[in-house]
């Protein structure tokens, strides 16, 4: 990362050039105690501003100036302009496909191998005031590789190349207890690490399942969140003026839940008779969080529809939808035990059009910190539809009256935490049947700014419209990440 500073004392004030590298690596994933130490032995946790629904970060932070605290005479550093990020190159070989019939795609071998340059811009022009903007492009040389023509027109416009505003906002603070935030951001919400109860607010990029982690797949979305903090509580305001939904492996893709091309897309526009809303009370104490959530927005998961009464053509459409629900951890010695839950309303599907339906997701965790250098989890969910049809069982809905999903991972630290090792396993089906994958990974900081990460994941079909005849795609991928 490189920053040009404003230097400011005894009077004298003047401009120059700092080169900082950052180190970008921690446990492979999506835990939060990679990034924040999360309880750190389970004790209270102490989070920056930019994630305060993150587990209940304590929020008031951020802001605060950078100073240094080596003498009188040293003058205080405030970074005016930072500019970093990093260059990336993955790849993933599937070596579980038979061959394919003729006028098929050869899913063997070689299935990724992307180039990503992303870059991250910080202003800082006044105390307490920052501007960020990120943006990232991607290029995805396998498919040429492998000879475009084979591959679905739908696979190359999504997957081939692209590019992104990731982040793009500006933060500061009204008053001593008002903060706003407004642009592109990511907001999290809850205290689970692997599974979405009452994380609403993002989409998710879903292209490539069970390589990834949550906290790598969130998809920025543009909104204005307004956050007022008295004591140990804070409540926050969100408006989310931009419609976006998850990106879901395109038509053609080998994770493609049907042989047949989707109805044609009718997403409502981004507007302001479309804007959706979110509320949040955290309270942060010794050893325990607590935390309450509303949203009125619209459902992740499309239905299909006919397009006009009486015609046959079925058009992909998502139904508005409210939330309301709640999270809490507690910490206990080496243990962390952590819950949510939320209710939903207004849930919509294909086979019973005329009909809504209201759901109720209840998610238990746990967390054991007492070996050395290393995390255990479990998170268990059960999502009960009422007034659940057998026709909803049916595709594309593929939904039953209590769909249960469980993860365990386990995440080691080896060579003074230069190694990380990741097991997880996601099962979703109290007996397997709807479903499975399993990951294998580790990652090496080979240098400050130089990190690997590479694995095996293995699928199991089941009967959700996203695995289905997935578990041939079983891939080796390794990743190589130099942060500047």
């Amino acid at each position: 990362m490189v920053c040009w500073c404003r230097w400011e004392g005894g009077g004298i004030r003047r401009c120059c050039l700092l080169a900082v590298l950052y180190l970008f690596s921690g446990i492979a994933g999506d835990p939060a105690w990679a990034q924040d130490d999360l309880l750190g032995g389970f004790d209270a946790p102490v989070r920056g501003y930019d994630e305060l629904l993150n587990g209940f970060e304590d929020a008031g932070s951020a802001m605060d100036p950078e100073t240094t605290a080596e003498g009188p005479d040293v003058d205080t550093v405030d970074p005016l302009v930072c500019l970093g990020g990093h260059l990336k190159a993955a790849a993933s070989i599937n070596f579980a496909h038979d061959s394919p019939d003729v006028g098929e795609t050869d899913w063997r071998g070689l299935s990724r191998l992307k180039a990503q340059l992303l870059l991250e811009l910080n202003v800082k022009p006044v105390a307490d005031w920052r501007a960020f903007a990120s943006g990232a492009a991607d290029y995805d040389f396998a498919y040429g590789i492998n000879g475009r023509s084979q591959y679905a027109d739908a696979v190359l416009d999504d997957d081939e190349r692209e590019v992104e505003l990731r982040e793009a906002y500006l933060q500061g603070r009204l008053s001593k207890q008002l903060d706003v935030k407004v642009g592109r951001q990511i907001v999290v919400w809850g205290t689970s690490d692997n599974i979405r109860v009452v994380d609403v607010i993002n989409p998710l990029d879903l292209r490539e399942p069970g390589v990834t982690d949550i906290e790598d797949l969130r998809l920025p979305v543009t909104l204005t969140r307004l956050d007022y903090y008295w004591g140990d509580f804070s409540l926050t305001g969100i408006a989310i003026h931009e419609v976006r939904f998850n990106k879901n492996p395109p038509d053609g893709s080998d994770f493609s839940p049907s042989a047949t091309p989707p109805p044609v897309e009718n997403d409502p526009d981004s507007d302001v008779a479309n804007t959706q809303f979110a509320v949040a009370l955290n309270g942060i104490f010794s050893g325990w969080d607590l935390g309450f959530y509303a949203a009125d927005i619209y459902d992740e998961n499309a239905h299909f529809k006919r397009s006009v009464s009486g015609s046959t053509v079925l058009e992909s459409t998502h139904a508005r939808i409210k939330m309301v629900g709640g999270s809490a951890n507690l910490a206990w010695g080496n243990w962390l035990i952590k819950g949510e839950f939320a209710w939903l309303d207004g849930l919509e599907f294909t086979h019973l059009p005329h009909n809504t339906y209201c759901r109720l997701d209840v998610m238990a965790g746990l967390e054991y910190a007492g070996f050395d250098d290393t995390q255990l989890t479990l998170e268990i969910v059960d999502r009960h539809l009422f007034d659940h049809d057998d026709a909803l069982k049916q595709d594309p809905d593929g939904c039953n009256a209590d769909q249960i999903q469980w993860v365990a991972r386990m995440d080691k630290d080896f060579l003074h935490d230069t190694l990380t090792l990741t097991v997880l396993i996601s099962v979703y089906g109290e007996a397997f049947q709807d479903g499975a994958y399993q990951r294998l990974s580790t990652e090496y900081e080979i240098a400050d700014a130089f990190t690997v990460n590479g694995g095996i994941v293995f699928y199991q079909s089941g009967h959700l419209p996203a695995f289905k005849d997935i578990s041939d795609n079983d891939r080796l991928f390794l990743e190589l990440k130099y942060s500047f």
